[in-house]
């Protein structure tokens, strides 16, 4: 019998996503540096990152695979405390087997979260497979947990509280911000 969302959520060990279309809109903006040449840059969203923080902490790995290299995910991705980044890798499968093997990691305690084609093959092989509310419509099909909040705009920060109250942690994150 699959398990359900919340007892999927207590096994995970490591959140991998996408990047665009996840921890951004999905947009993309190039705008000229100093020098008049194009520079490509990104929106993340500020919840999205303090909470991947708290993953850290709890001793969670977090991690992004993304077919796009850009200076702007590397830079988040390590804000982020980011375990693994993956830039300029369509092709998905290689990288999670590669995780997997380096961080003794099993697939079940994996959630993924993916917003495209390209993150299905991923989200079929992992414990947890998450869409984005914005994902495609053959992605959500596929995924065990749909967020309420598009990427770029507190889908992340669903996820990770999602995972930190299944896994009991929620009540101390609060009681560290002194929230009754």
């Amino acid at each position: 019998m699959p398990l359900s969302v919340p007892e999927a959520a207590a096994q995970i060990r490591l959140l991998l996503m996408d990047v665009d279309g996840v921890l951004t809109d999905g947009k993309v903006y190039n705008v000229p540096d100093a020098s008049g040449n194009m520079v490509e840059t990104k929106g993340f969203d500020t919840q999205d990152g303090i909470s991947l923080q708290w993953l850290s902490w709890k001793g969670l790995k977090t991690g992004v695979i993304s077919g796009r290299v850009s200076p702007a995910t590397e830079t988040r991705a390590r804000q982020c405390n980011m375990t693994y980044i993956y830039q300029g890798h369509i092709e998905k499968i290689p990288i999670i087997e590669e995780i997997l093997k380096q961080s003794g990691i099993t697939a079940q305690e994996v959630a993924y979260m993916g917003d495209d084609l390209t993150d299905v093959v991923v989200m079929n092989r992992v414990g947890l497979s998450i869409a984005t509310a914005n994902a495609r419509p053959e992605v959500k099909r596929c995924a065990m947990y749909v967020t309420q909040k598009p990427g770029g705009q507190g889908a992340v920060r669903e996820v990770v509280e999602l995972l930190l109250k299944a896994q009991g942690h929620w009540d101390d994150l609060l009681r560290k911000y002194e929230i009754e």
